[in-house]
């Protein structure tokens, strides 16, 4: 028997395909991508009969690709390579080299196409995943086309998958958007945002609207504030020219934290379906309030790191990176205090921050509960600590609520005490990589983790107002922080000046 088929449960949900790479030279294929099929055909999840198609320029053997990539899998893969099931796996990789702009490759892709469907029996269902640039989506899109390479009934099946960054303000997100529909039915599209796979962003829906301790709690009446943090230890990482023309506001705000946002905001969806999920994110993102100019300078921090240090060891400025300009103004840091004006959370400020070299690698929302009106307990600093619910998105996922308890003894004396429950702990160390969550929903057709074309375009009618607020004001240099802190003075002092302060996850 086939190692990768046996014990498999899935194969009555998940039709036959072929996995089409576009880019399949990059980082992204080789760290993410190939390792994420790879594991999901392991766990025996994948359809009886699929194949993954690399497409680049580099002229390569289809033994030539494998080999890369089984290097890729080796060092990426959450699991410990099996050598038969990679054999097995291997079977079902090829490649197909080609100028993404020129004609040619897209016939030779379509003669490659029919081969598989009649050598593995894919059955013309095709899965077109662009990890390459925006400014190839165009050159791709029209090629499949002009191959007839796009199916317009519900069987056989097309869908493309396509990476951010989806523009880079309004009027770019809109012209994209109208590329991919000149080829592309919205149903057909699958806008990729990889931390919705992460095993916390989806129980947040669970933990709200499946537990009742924690739904009727979870608006104005009874919360305080709302931290969400995404913040990384590392720097650029060689990506100097890529964070000089985007910056930490569009890399990591515009889209990852605007969800983070939206999943924590939104009301309760009809039913799970991927469009009344989707309705609710876009009713947040309506619901902010608009950043006006003058509101700019007062709710939003920026920085840019300097020379420091991370875990002992010193690292460099983002000016002395490579391919960042001297005087670079460019932030590294952005702090935020959004509202949203709905009737559930009309006057809770939502605090949310990006960055890089921070002093540690944690992604998180907090909710901190009001204090309660009258204390009848003393703590020996005088006051009660509020409560909070945390959900830890990476590293150590899982969620914590923090409450006050009393101490063992005679005498009344408070402590802060946590429920904390971690997926590591509950289910075991080995849980699936977003990729691979969202690679099989995107085969079986499943897109409620996806962002649809009207989310896509209200984060960046929102942001756009703080974008030309900053360019208004001449784009002045962001303060510096130093490398391995939790950001620049300033930051602590939006909240300060609300009689708040950040948390230290």
């Amino acid at each position: 028997m086939n190692p990768l088929r046996q014990g498999q449960l899935d194969d009555r949900v998940m039709d036959a395909c072929a996995v089409v790479i576009f880019g399949a030279s990059g980082d992204l294929t080789r760290r993410k991508l190939m390792p994420a099929l790879y594991n999901v055909a392991a766990s025996r999840v994948l359809p009886g009969n699929f194949a993954v198609v690399g497409v680049a320029r580099r002229d390569k053997s289809d033994d030539a690709f494998r080999a890369e990539m089984a290097e890729g899998v080796a060092k990426f893969s959450r699991r410990k390579v099996d050598p038969t099931l990679w054999d097995d796996f291997a079977r079902s990789v090829s490649y197909v080299c080609g100028d993404f702009g020129a004609q040619p490759t897209y016939d030779h892709l379509r003669s490659h196409l029919e081969k598989i469907d009649a050598e593995r029996g894919t059955r013309g269902n095709r899965l077109f995943y662009l990890a390459v640039p925006p400014a190839e989506f165009g050159p791709i899109l029209s090629g499949l086309r002009e191959a007839k390479l796009v199916a317009e009934g519900v069987r056989p099946w097309t869908r493309v998958v396509i990476e951010k960054p989806f523009g880079h303000d309004l009027p770019s997100a809109r012209e994209l958007n109208d590329t991919v529909a000149g080829v592309f039915r919205e149903s057909q599209v699958f806008r990729i945002d990889h931390y919705l796979g992460k095993e916390t962003v989806q129980n947040l829906l669970v933990v709200r609207f499946a537990n009742s301790m924690f739904e009727p709690l979870w608006n104005r009446e009874h919360v305080d504030h709302v931290q969400i943090t995404v913040a990384e230890e590392i720097g650029v990482e060689g990506r100097g020219k890529f964070y000089e023309q985007t910056g930490v506001t569009k890399d990591i705000v515009e889209n990852h934290l605007m969800q983070l946002l939206c999943l924590t905001v939104m009301e309760p969806p009809i039913s799970l379906s991927a469009d009344a999920v989707r309705d609710e994110k876009v009713k947040a993102l309506r619901s902010l309030r608009p950043m006006e100019r003058r509101v700019v300078g007062e709710s939003v921090v920026r920085g840019q790191y300097g020379r420091g240090f991370v875990r002992a060891d010193e690292v460099c400025a983002y000016r002395e990176e490579p391919d960042v300009a001297k005087d670079s103004t460019v932030e590294t840091y952005v702090a935020m205090k959004v509202y949203v004006d709905n009737w559930r959370w009309g006057g809770v400020p939502f605090y949310v921050r990006a960055g890089k070299r921070m002093a540690r690698r944690v992604t998180e929302i907090a909710v901190q509960f009001k204090s309660v009106p009258h204390p009848l307990f003393q703590s020996p600093d005088g006051g009660i600590t509020p409560n909070v619910l945390a959900a830890r998105i990476q590293p150590d996922e899982g969620i914590a609520v923090r409450f006050t308890s009393k101490e063992p003894g005679q005498h009344t004396i408070l402590r802060d005490v946590a429920m904390d429950f971690r997926y590591g702990t509950a289910f075991g160390s080995n849980t699936p990589e977003a990729y691979e969550r969202l690679l099989l929903d995107a085969i079986r057709g499943e897109a409620t983790l996806f962002t649809r074309r009207d989310e896509v375009e209200e984060q960046w009618a929102y942001m756009d107002h703080v974008f030309d607020a900053w360019h208004a004001a001449g784009n002045i240099p962001p303060p510096a922080y130093a490398a391995g802190s939790w950001g620049p003075d300033a930051a602590d002092d939006l909240l300060a000046k609300d009689g708040r302060r950040w948390r230290k996850p």
